[in-house]
């Protein structure tokens, strides 16, 4: 068989499916699992007759590689991926590399390319989306980590990644140390962003409209074939119209809880970190997290009385309102992602490629839609683009769809049916749309009880004043600080 042209390290579903897609696609892999029965297992299952070799040790994968070698970590993010580093470090020679393809933390990646680059080896800390299906047939894969290790996986990555109907790679070197992790996680903040504000659209339906799930089925089934074309419209009509063998509509019966793996928060902590107002992520976090007090909503719903209104408008004509308000909010997810990774580029000295991002999300990964292919376009025309939203066509389609959009807003306030994520949306488009915003009063109020200072619409930028606004304060104001 000869030697392999990669190694993966870990053989849960990931890294399983994605070991077949780069066989089928005519390399040579290398395999270990800390449980070396996997191994074995997998050997003589799944990969049974193709160019995959099963290994017991890291020592006899190092040995069955060709050099450079590269080995793949598919592992769960955290301690076990710096023990791994550790354990096979050692069995390496300089300029080989290793390849972390889980959803580390990025701050973790940017630490370890600078220790593995240390040992004389290079570091790739990559994205891999697009679920167990996605690893098999073609995920988005987001690399970033060493320069000079790209050249060496480049021909790999692009062929077993995710191609656009063009015959594009959803794939490409994204920046350094952190950045491909950093990319990876805003994508699945964004993903976060997309479910809730489906589930929103769910609930206004099934709840506001009385709607049955084929009807809900049908709606999405219309409206993935048009502007909200994406792989999660897709899935949610399936799920919709989906009946387990007793006939019973399996989503009916799904507890109302939802569980989470911390990418989100970490989008939204980051946020908070580089003072972006992401919104509408943080909303989709914080959604999740309220799901998940089942036992103290069942009793609140007891005790807490709201509105009882029913829709009384024209359903059809509100269903287009709930896609119009659905795609703006869109939009400013979208937006507000843009807007983070902008800030972490000139935080840690990246060159991202914006445009090439949205490529990179055009297929394979969870949020893929026809969608992308138009901010491609708008960061393509403008790469210094401040913010989606200034983007003619985004500018035009939330314009077209702005008074709909208020409608929903204004109708789940009615209702009593919460809409977090579409109303946070809205608020964030009029928030950055306001040429002055109430915060002149709450720099009055900070300066009044901790003469925080402010600056003036008739003074320059950077010159800073303070009142005293009791008569009993001194003239020594507090140092100034921007997060």
């Amino acid at each position: 068989m000869g030697k392999a042209d990669i190694a993966v390290v870990g053989l849960a579903v990931m890294g399983e499916n994605l070991i077949l897609n780069m066989e089928s696609k005519g390399f040579t892999v290398a395999c270990f699992n800390r449980t070396v029965s996997k191994v074995d297992n997998f050997i003589n299952g799944r990969a049974k007759g193709k160019n995959i070799i099963g290994c017991h040790s890291i020592e006899e994968l190092a040995e069955n590689l060709a050099k450079p070698r590269k080995v793949m970590l598919m592992v769960k993010a955290g301690g076990a991926v710096d023990a791994f580093i550790e354990q096979i470090l050692p069995y390496l020679e300089d300029g080989d590399i290793i390849i972390d393809g889980g959803n580390s933390h990025f701050p973790d990646t940017i630490r370890r390319t600078e220790y593995v680059e240390s040992k004389g080896k290079l570091y790739i800390g990559t994205g891999v989306s697009g679920g167990e299906e996605g690893a098999l047939l073609g995920p988005s894969i987001m690399p970033g980590g060493s320069p000079k290790a790209w050249e060496s996986v480049k021909g790999i990555f692009q062929k077993i990644c995710a191609q656009t109907d063009a015959g594009e790679p959803c794939c490409d070197w994204v920046g350094e140390n952190g950045a491909g992790h950093f990319v990876k996680m805003v994508h699945n903040g964004i993903e976060y962003g997309d479910m809730q504000m489906i589930c929103e659209t769910y609930q206004m339906m099934s709840k506001g409209l009385g709607m049955t799930n084929a009807e809900m089925h049908e709606v999405f089934a219309e409206w993935n074939e048009g502007e909200l074309d994406s792989y999660l419209i897709e899935i949610t009509r399936d799920i919709l119209g989906y009946k387990d063998e007793e006939g019973k509509e399996v989503v009916d019966v799904i507890l109302d809880t939802a569980g989470q793996k911390g990418t989100g928060k970490w989008t939204a902590i980051e946020a908070l970190n580089l003072g972006q107002p992401l919104t509408l992520i943080g909303e989709a976090v914080f959604a999740r997290c309220l799901s998940a007090l089942k036992e103290e909503r069942v009793k609140a719903a007891k005790a807490l009385k709201g509105r009882k209104s029913k829709f009384r408008g024209d359903r059809e004509k509100f269903i287009n309102d709930l896609r119009a308000g659905l795609y703006a909010s869109k939009i400013v997810s979208y937006a507000q992602g843009y807007q983070l990774m902008r800030a972490a580029a000139a935080e840690y000295k990246w060159n991202l490629n914006y445009g090439g991002i949205a490529l990179m999300w055009r297929g394979g990964c969870i949020i893929r839609s026809v969608f992308l292919g138009k901010i491609k376009e708008a960061f393509e025309k403008k790469p210094k683009l401040a913010n989606l939203l200034l983007d003619p066509f985004f500018k035009k389609a939330v314009k077209k769809a702005q008074s709909s959009w208020r409608r929903v807003v204004t109708t789940a306030v009615k209702l009593g049916i919460a809409m977090p994520a579409i109303s946070s949306a809205l608020a964030y488009y009029d928030g950055y749309r306001s040429e002055r915003l109430p915060a002149n009063l709450l720099q009055a109020q900070r300066d009044y009880f901790g003469a925080h200072t402010y600056e003036r619409v008739d003074k320059a930028r950077g010159e800073f004043f303070h009142t005293n606004w009791t008569g009993r304060g001194g003239a020594t104001a507090a140092s100034t600080y921007v997060v």
